[in-house]
């Protein structure tokens, strides 16, 4: 059953609203009681808001990045992610370190990484296919994001991010460009959508758009981040220089190799190297691939790597994937089985930090929670990959893909999908072009895809053979969408070809 535009809005907004209460709840016990050791570990609320707060100078007035700010308390983040917290900190009421400020400073940040929630759920909608909108439903009430939301401020990186694709999608390169900019001056990950940008211009021959893109996020980056490299490059290059030399922390499959004669910065060599392995790998896919790939599919399998790989997976760091993983790959039963995983993961890492914050003596010592610990980081990790191994394998079949929703007529192998859902015949695909439609929105225009296909179905709709058509669009292809290929790669059913315009 379709719902229309108003209704659907309203249905985002009270699933938004139920998760943001369950957030609550979650983290109620902390809020009633206080951010102590070893009992905010215990009872699974601990917050770097309420942390942060109290040592790294926001209670004493302290702005980070502009006042001097003792070595010991300097924030190890990037730049908007401080400028956030400290104008945030400025809202709260009295005067030094107190229960009352520190909950006061909590309560704001909890209530911003909220709107911001929502504001990835209408982003998630608005850049989802008609038929496919309440998708968004399965950002709302993300498990992931209901535990984790207010950890830290990753969400407004989430934010950034989902507004970037939306814009994208939208046909405005210059303004993605920006958002990606700014994500990355609240976390690096947004930088790494500009990859997935790479590919699908070069194969589409739109590279005056993947420069612009580039060009408005690097001058964006900039912009916010020259004004606090001339003022306070030691506080500024302190998130830069920790996370190249921190050790291997929680969750990491680096855990597994500690055994190795390398420190924190030798790790970073080995974890940066094996992700450009792992990025070379997804830009051959989508320059291989016999249809061209959407961007979500892309974005995701660059940040999953990312996450994989990385020194650190911290609890919150799912909510990263979330949005991109319902734009790549809506299929209810794998999202659950994920998510179900990611919730045991998230349960046994605060067990074992109330185990090492408790000196061991929470709940006996017992070396059930080690055990319990590193089979949530092997199920963390298995079932991303799986995910990661499903999106590949659509990529290769475009018709296992429920958003491609084919369409009854002839389609033969090598094709791209164009923005009205037509092949272009790989004879003559310069000839062929069809406009790009509009960006999609909260209402309901006709669809090609039968009213009995529920919108958050487990498994792609059966075809006949017969009825094997053209591939319906990406719906964040852009300034891409309905561009025939000129450029491609052999080894995976495609012809060797190279026509760049920019």
């Amino acid at each position: 059953m379709k719902l229309p535009g108003s209704r659907l809005l309203w249905l985002l907004l009270a699933a938004t609203t139920l998760g943001a209460a369950l957030s609550v709840v979650a983290v109620q016990w902390c809020r009633v009681n206080g951010w102590t050791d070893p009992d905010q570990h215990i009872h699974m609320c601990y917050s770097d808001f309420s942390l942060l707060f109290s040592q790294r100078g926001l209670a004493e007035g302290l702005f980070p990045f502009v006042d001097d700010v003792p070595a010991d308390q300097v924030m190890e983040y990037p730049v908007l992610l401080v400028m956030v917290a400290g104008v945030l900190a400025l809202l709260v009421p009295g005067e030094g370190i107190t229960d009352e400020r520190i909950l006061a400073f909590y309560d704001l940040n909890h209530f911003a990484v909220v709107l911001c929630w929502l504001g990835v759920v209408l982003a998630t909608a608005y850049s989802t296919a008609g038929n496919r909108r309440q998708d968004a439903l399965l950002v709302a009430l993300a498990p992931g994001i209901i535990l984790s939301l207010s950890i830290n401020w990753d969400m407004w990186a989430v934010f950034l991010g989902a507004l970037a694709l939306l814009l994208w999608g939208r046909s405005h390169p210059i303004w993605a460009g920006v958002l990606i900019g700014l994500g990355a001056a609240m976390k690096l990950y947004p930088l790494f959508f500009l990859g997935a940008i790479l590919v699908l211009c070069l194969r589409s021959g739109r590279l005056r758009s993947f420069a612009a893109t580039t060009l408005a996020a690097a001058l964006t980056w900039l912009a916010v981040n020259l004004p606090f490299m001339i003022l306070q490059f030691e506080q500024w290059s302190t998130f830069y220089r920790f996370s190249s030399e921190r050790d291997v922390s929680f969750s990491s499959v680096w855990l597994f190799f500690t055994w190795l004669p390398l420190d924190g910065a030798g790790f970073s060599l080995l974890s940066n190297g094996l992700f450009l392995v792992c990025c070379l790998g997804v830009a051959y896919l989508g320059w291989a691939a016999p249809t061209r790939p959407r961007m979500a599919q892309l974005c995701f399998l660059i940040v999953a790597s990312f996450l994989l790989l990385g020194k650190v997976y911290s609890p919150q760091f799912v909510m990263w994937l979330i949005p991109l993983l319902v734009l790549a790959r809506p299929k209810v039963r794998g999202y659950l089985v994920w998510q179900a995983a990611e919730v045991f993961h998230w349960v046994s890492v605060w067990m074992m930090s109330a185990k090492i914050t408790s000196g061991g003596e929470f709940a006996g010592g017992t070396e059930l929670i080690d055990w319990a610990y590193h089979l949530g980081i092997l199920a963390h990790m298995a079932t991303l990959i799986y995910l990661m191994v499903q999106v590949v394998r659509e990529i290769l079949d475009p018709e296992k893909d429920i958003l491609r929703s084919p369409a009854p007529a002839v389609h033969g192998p090598g094709q791209d999908d164009d923005a009205a859902g037509s092949a272009h015949q790989p004879t003559e695909p310069a000839r062929q072009t069809a406009p790009a439609t509009a960006a999609p929105v909260l209402t309901d225009p006709p669809t090609a895809v039968p009213p009995e296909t529920s919108p958050l179905q487990t498994e792609p709709p059966e075809t006949s053979p017969l009825q094997t058509g053209p591939l319906q669009s990406d719906p964040l292809a852009g300034v891409t969408a309905g561009r025939p290929d000129v450029f491609g790669l052999p080894g995976l059913g495609r012809k060797t070809s190279l026509r760049l315009r920019w």
